[in-house]
């Protein structure tokens, strides 16, 4: 078609410029008279236009004659339900509520540190031991006191048995062997606090303060940090668009670059409180540590799972277009028949997608062929034929 215009077009111009050299397009404009010029020019307007008129009319005869040239090569999709599974994909932090950092209860001198980094220990065991001021000897004397206590107490409730003394002695002694046996509790009580013991199994991660140390209650005075890495979950923020989706038991695969590590795991717990200031509710991820190389603090890349479809229609996004006012379409092919058909524009509803796949709602059935390669070039009622079917 291309090669029928160009001759016309040479031919034209051979005919403008050879002939009748008095009448040529030079010696025209070469006479500087512009009526001449004028109707030079008029007269291969109209030329021109015939030309066009008779290049149109060939051009139509072409395409009823050559069928080949309105057939499109393509290849197709088969249309199929298959599981869709949407992920959020957020960043979050390994936390743990075993965390702590040891203080002491009363001040003092530590006198003595029992265990070092590194070290497992376990609930209740002691970790260090401040100096108690002498606590220890008073408890020895109120020990003896309150034995004495107790032993005349007994002594006058035989004889009150026996209705030998008066009520008021035998109550005098009840009340002193009580008295003396609450003040050794309290001061067993005083100088427990003396000894730093270990509020939950885990590992000392740091000791923080030296042997011979004086310290006191209040910021600064921790004497170690002790960590429990079995306990461990990632915390989130995740937009309040999703509060009804993400919730607790959702699927979760969490990446650890760092570590080069993939788990699969589950939302353990989805708060109930909205944060004004960025509008997020918190997520809790629960993580497995049973080699315990996951750590405090570290870096996790989630992928929550917040919507599920057993028998969702999937394509690529690459074949959908837009009309002018925004409604999206795709290409199927109708009347297939020796691997030939009809392209046909149907109109869509689309969900959510995942990478370069969207999920079709509406306009879309079950073993449809859509147009994949040639989506773009073909049109409403076109032939075209099928090169290739992907399942």
């Amino acid at each position: 078609m291309r090669k029928i215009y160009s001759l016309f077009v040479i031919t034209f111009l051979l005919a403008s410029c050879g002939g009748n050299k008095e009448q040529s397009v030079q010696d025209v404009i070469a006479s500087n008279d512009l009526t001449k010029i004028r109707e030079k020019k008029a007269s291969l307007d109209t030329q021109l236009q015939k030309l066009s008129e008779e290049i149109k009319a060939l051009n139509t005869k072409i395409s009823e004659l050559d069928t080949d040239e309105k057939v499109s090569l393509i290849t197709t999709l088969t249309a199929k339900e298959e599981l869709f599974m949407h992920y959020l994909e957020l960043q979050g932090s390994v936390q743990t509520k075993k965390n702590v950092l040891v203080y002491p209860e009363v001040p003092g001198q530590l006198i003595n540190i029992y265990v070092k980094e590194g070290q497992k220990v376990v609930k209740g065991q002691a970790l260090a031991k401040l100096d108690d001021g002498g606590m220890s000897n008073q408890l020895a004397q109120l020990e003896a006191n309150a034995t004495l206590a107790k032993t005349t107490y007994e002594r006058q409730k035989r004889l009150w048995e026996q209705k030998i003394g008066s009520e008021i002695q035998f109550l005098q002694t009840k009340t002193n062997y009580e008295a003396q046996k609450n003040a050794v509790d309290n001061l067993k009580k005083n100088i427990a606090k003396f000894t730093i013991r270990a509020p939950f199994t885990g590992v000392i991660d740091d000791v923080i303060k030296e042997q011979g140390t004086v310290i006191a209650p209040g910021p600064g005075s921790e004497i170690f940090r002790i960590i429990n890495l079995g306990n461990m979950y990632i915390e989130t923020e995740v937009s309040e668009s999703y509060i009804t989706t993400v919730k607790k038991g959702k699927k979760v695969e969490v990446n650890f670059p760092v570590l080069n590590k993939k788990i699969n795991s589950a939302v353990r717990q989805a708060g109930n409180f909205i944060n004004p200031s960025n509008r997020t509710f918190k997520v809790e991820v629960e993580v497995p540590n049973q080699d315990r190389e996951i750590k405090p603090n570290l870096i996790a890349r989630l992928k929550i799972n917040d919507y599920t479809n057993e028998n969702a229609i999937l394509i690529p996004q690459s074949i959908i277009s837009e009309n002018a006012e925004g409604t999206q379409y795709v290409y199927v092919v109708d009347d297939i028949k020796d691997e030939e058909g009809i392209a046909k524009q149907v109109f869509i509803k689309t969900g959510k997608t995942q990478g370069d796949i969207i999920e079709v709602l509406e306009g879309v059935s079950v073993g449809d062929q859509l147009i994949k390669a040639g989506a773009r070039s073909v049109k409403e009622g076109q032939k075209v034929k099928i090169l290739d079917v992907s399942q």
